[in-house]
């Protein structure tokens, strides 16, 4: 598959699900699928692109450390926890690239030394998405233990669907090369943002699903600010609100979603985000 389709999918899954998008995901681009360079500066495969006849994202082994009955909770740190503060978001999809409302996921990882909480849920909690398919996890950057590269491990289960149990990794890491676990289609992107980081990874379960389901409605705020006035030229880098009114090429157009203007949501060609008046 060339490089112009797979961003023509990823330009439309970006666009389907702009309302309601967090800080660091709107730092990344938008939602994105995973993607890093691998080892060598190679692009691998997106992970997976979602479209109806790709392989969900693959398993992986569950480890010696997982324990049940995590608490409940989106952050994994408090105010004296050590090391480099991470954030990861993402979406949870299924077979037909719609987003799978209240999908547990599960994490579990190591501290900034590399040693796992065997004792209590230090690092170690569970969420549901949002109506979305979004999730948001503030964590750290895992510290490194004997034979393996740095890894998040997570379950991840859409309603009454079987549980997928894999790992997510760090682009760029050294170990990557030696740790006979580690598969590039795992690979989270990840960006600096101030002393912090940043990581994005989207999971597509094998979830049957209809390209003609109704997609649902984000319940995050909409947000007020910078929302133009009518006739006001689509800009990127601008909050909209939903009903707020542009104009582009000299065509009005009104905002269905939520969203912050990104390179590529110009409204012709994002039909989720515009319509045309």
């Amino acid at each position: 598959m060339d490089e112009e389709n797979k961003l023509s999918r990823k330009t439309v899954l970006k666009a389907a699900l702009a309302a309601g998008v967090a800080a660091p995901v709107a730092l990344l681009g938008g939602p994105a699928l995973a993607r890093a360079n691998a080892v060598g500066g190679t692009a691998p495969e997106l992970t997976p692109a979602c479209h109806d006849d790709d392989d969900p994202t693959i398993e992986q082994t569950e480890g010696p450390y997982f324990k049940p009955n995590s608490p409940e909770r989106t952050t994994l740190v408090t105010p004296g926890t050590q090391g480099t503060r991470l954030t990861v978001t993402g979406y949870v999809f299924g077979r037909a690239c719609l987003p799978v409302g209240r999908a547990l996921l599960d994490f579990w990882q190591a501290d900034v030394n590399g040693a796992y909480d065997n004792v209590g849920y230090t690092f170690r909690g569970h969420q549901y998405t949002d109506a979305q398919g979004a999730f948001t996890l503030s964590t750290i950057v895992p510290g490194l233990y004997p034979g393996r590269t740095r890894h998040i491990h997570v379950k991840v289960q859409a309603p009454g669907r079987p549980v997928l149990t894999t790992q997510l990794y760090f682009p760029g890491e050294p170990r990557n090369n030696t740790d006979t676990i580690f598969d590039a289609r795992l690979l989270m992107t990840v960006r600096d943002n101030g002393s912090a980081k940043e990581a994005a990874f989207d999971f597509v379960l094998d979830v049957p699903q209809t390209p003609t389901s109704t997609r649902p409605t984000s319940t995050r705020p909409t947000p007020t600010s910078s929302t133009p006035p009518r006739g006001t030229s689509w800009a990127v880098g601008t909050a909209y609100a939903a009903g707020a009114r542009v104009t582009y090429g000299g065509r009005g157009y009104v905002c269905l979603q939520a969203h912050t203007a990104q390179p590529g949501w110009e409204p012709p060609a994002v039909p989720a985000l515009w319509r045309a008046e």
